[in-house]
């Protein structure tokens, strides 16, 4: 039986879940599903099939669903609806990623082309490691905790749930970051 993953979103982060998913070798096939449906059939070959609040009328042709949206609000309700759909919550981690087996992922979790989770590191629940991000050792994300492109977590962070870290932040040793925090590209935490 084909494995196929469903993936809530089809906008940039989405499309980068599903290129992580296909080359993982862990799925054969994607389907979105996107609020431009029905306008939006198709994207770079990959069928769009409904909108993500439709997720329980295609659960059965899936294997696992993943929300893929950079919102953490937004993608914190999506995954709410895969469960609810009775579908199990994808991790996704593209094959150019470096994840420690000693780290702990939760479901949902996104790890994308060349991040690194290090050893010891937690990943909450639907939390995002994006592009060329680090998540050394023992640092922790919180439940749909953000790491924007290129960010940087030294050891023993703490990212609450929530928490957006966008393009270029870094966090020095042991720094913890509010739930729900938001911080500017290229800001500097330091405790």
């Amino acid at each position: 039986m084909e494995s196929i993953l469903l993936i809530l979103g089809a906008g940039g982060h989405g499309r980068a879940v599903a290129e992580a998913a296909l080359l993982s070798g862990k799925w054969q096939s994607v389907r979105f599903l996107d609020d431009r449906w029905p306008e939006l059939s198709e994207l770079y070959g990959i069928a769009v099939v409904g909108k993500p609040e439709d997720i329980a009328a295609h659960a059965s042709a899936g294997s696992a669903a993943i929300a893929a949206v950079g919102n953490n609000a937004l993608r914190e309700r999506w995954s709410q609806l895969i469960e609810t759909a009775g579908l199990p919550l994808a991790k996704v981690i593209h094959p150019r990623a470096f994840v420690s087996n000693d780290a702990e992922m939760g479901n949902g979790v996104a790890v994308m082309a060349m991040a690194m989770v290090g050893v010891g590191a937690v990943l909450g629940q639907g939390a995002i490691v994006n592009a060329n991000a680090t998540v050394d050792h023992d640092a922790v994300l919180g439940d749909f905790a953000h790491l924007g492109v290129g960010v940087q977590l030294a050891g023993g962070v703490k990212v609450g749930a929530r928490a957006w870290l966008q393009a270029g932040c870094c966090a020095g040793y042991h720094v913890v970051v509010e739930e729900g925090a938001l911080h500017a590209p290229g800001t500097v935490l330091q405790r």
